[in-house]
């Protein structure tokens, strides 16, 4: 019997040939929890994964992106596990900001099954955090998110400042030519014509990963794309 890692309710795992093989890894969510993840499916954004209406090919959000010749060719494209709903918002909180780091259990695995499907050649990347928020937090959320797949890179480093999740929208599109991350000093021998994907838990409106994706394409990347939790 194993216990959620959100509702800390015990429940029983699925018994299938891939587990008895130990071809999968245990659950860390109830089945109740996880029926609440809505997966990305259907007609999505082919360079975000956000959800398309009516006979859209490209979201607003990724048209506006590509319409400004500084953005247009930044980010190859988004591939994203979940909507961002609700109930992903509490379990990222639980995860980011209340210290439950087991949480990132779950998620790695899937994210790591996502990169083998799509990403293959691909050097993972973590989005960093600054200094003072390592230390506040005791630990990067992207790391915990690669561990058991992917080591860290350590190629980009970041300024402090306010966090994303106190500005709006609008605010967060503003701040494109601003750049809090700078290369480490090993990084561009590394990098140079090299197929990169960026790990973070949450896409919102694709600032941050456009500003990783900006230096590291000035230093000699090839192509960038980014790999999260939530959409």
């Amino acid at each position: 019997m194993s216990r959620c890692l959100f509702c800390h309710q015990p429940f029983f795992e699925r018994v299938s040939w891939h587990g008895l093989l130990l071809l999968e890894e245990e659950s860390a969510l109830c089945p109740e929890c996880e029926t609440q993840l809505i997966t990305l499916e259907g007609r999505r954004c082919h360079i975000c994964s956000r959800a398309l209406r009516n006979d859209e090919r490209i979201c607003h959000d990724c048209l506006r992106w590509q319409q400004r010749q500084e953005t247009a060719d930044l980010l190859e494209r988004n591939m994203s596990l979940y909507q961002y709903n609700a109930f992903l918002k509490e379990v990222i909180t639980m995860f980011k900001f209340r210290g439950d780091a087991e949480l990132a259990r779950f998620f790695a695995g899937r994210l790591k099954a996502l990169y083998q499907k799509e990403f293959r050649g691909y050097l993972p990347v973590e989005i960093p955090l600054s200094e003072a928020r390592l230390k506040s937090r005791g630990f990067n959320q992207s790391v915990l998110l690669m561990e058991g797949w992917a080591e860290e890179t350590k190629l980009l480093q970041r300024a402090s400042g306010e966090k994303q999740s106190k500005r709006n929208r609008r605010q967060r599109i503003a701040r494109i030519n601003e750049q809090p991350f700078h290369l480490t000093q090993l990084a561009k021998p590394l990098i140079e014509g090299k197929k990169l994907v960026l790990i973070d838990d949450i896409y919102t409106t694709g600032t941050t990963v456009r500003q990783a994706a900006r230096i590291l394409k000035r230093h000699g990347a090839e192509r960038i794309a980014s790999l999260t939790i939530a959409r």
